[in-house]
């Protein structure tokens, strides 16, 4: 009886465990945002009424990597030095701890690129559909974070990326 329960005990310690690392139900959930860009507001620094009308600095189409990825990427300057990057017509799989980020390469098509070339987090997926905004830090030059990047950080795995043009 000892041996069969700490069998079971073992049993449901793989499924919880496995649950935790993957969670499947992601794979079935979809978590729609719909951000305006007048959502964003910059953190400290200007006052609103200095601030100029916001002006595309670079944008790109996603492809798709590991999952189908589809959306356009703008860079986006909101005025006082506040740059966000907004994604709009959004679309990709959910997954564990998905994240945003700059990749200082000219476009990115597997997972080595984002582990070699440097990249900037820019925070988690807010959700997989949807119009969304994430702020760049202003010490981030544009000139060499070139692609934006859907990347599963807990599987490092790359979702899908978006190669950045001047504007």
């Amino acid at each position: 009886m000892g041996k069969r329960n700490a069998i079971i005990g073992l049993a449901i310690v793989a499924v919880v465990g496995g649950w935790y690392a993957f969670r499947p139900e992601r794979l079935f959930v979809n978590k729609t945002v719909n951000e305006s860009l007048g959502a964003v507001t910059p953190t400290v620094g200007s006052a609103p009424a200095a601030m100029a009308a916001p002006a595309t600095l670079s944008m790109g189409s996603f492809h798709s990597n590991a999952h189908d990825t589809r959306g356009t990427a703008a860079v986006i300057d909101i005025g006082g030095g506040h740059r966000v990057l907004r994604l709009t017509s959004f679309a990709t799989s959910n997954g564990p701890d998905v994240r945003v980020y700059l990749v200082a390469a000219a476009d990115v098509q597997d997972n080595a690129t984002v582990k070699t070339a440097g990249f900037v987090e820019l925070g988690p997926m807010k959700g997989n559909i949807g119009d969304q905004n994430y702020e760049i830090p202003p010490t981030v030059d544009l000139e060499t974070y070139r692609t934006v990047t859907i990347w599963c950080k807990r599987f490092s795995v790359n979702f899908g990326s978006a190669p950045l043009a001047k504007s």
